[in-house]
């Protein structure tokens, strides 16, 4: 029962997730990762890689429906996607150098940052 359980948690975190990045573009981070943290236990380097994966599907579904309703612009979308590619590249070589809990502070920082531009725009 416990794993059926563990299930339906993981599958209703997705589901979240997955509105969040449908609404706002946003979702795989900033909820998956404190999820996977606090809910289920995981370590906050797997958090934040496992994450990363999670993200891919969102991004593809979400930037199809998007485009097909005329929202993306490509111009801008393949100059953000080749500076996301570097710095991917650089944030993931660099998670292994910070320890958990610094990465954590780090993680609240940048969403606390991100929170305040949202409500000041």
């Amino acid at each position: 029962m416990k794993i059926k359980y563990q299930w339906i948690k993981i599958i209703s975190v997705g589901f979240i997730a997955g509105v969040i990045n449908g609404l706002f573009g946003a979702g795989g981070g900033t909820i998956i990762v404190p999820a996977l943290y606090f809910v289920f236990g995981v370590s906050q380097h797997k958090a934040h890689a496992t994450a990363i994966s999670i993200i891919l599907p969102f991004a593809l579904i979400s930037s199809f429906i998007y485009y097909r309703n005329g929202f993306s612009n490509l111009g801008i979308t393949f100059n953000v996607a080749l500076g996301g590619v570097i710095g991917s590249y650089i944030g993931s070589k660099s998670l292994t150098r910070f320890s958990a809990s610094r990465l954590r502070q780090i993680f609240g920082i940048v969403m606390i940052i991100a929170a305040i531009r949202m409500i000041m725009t």
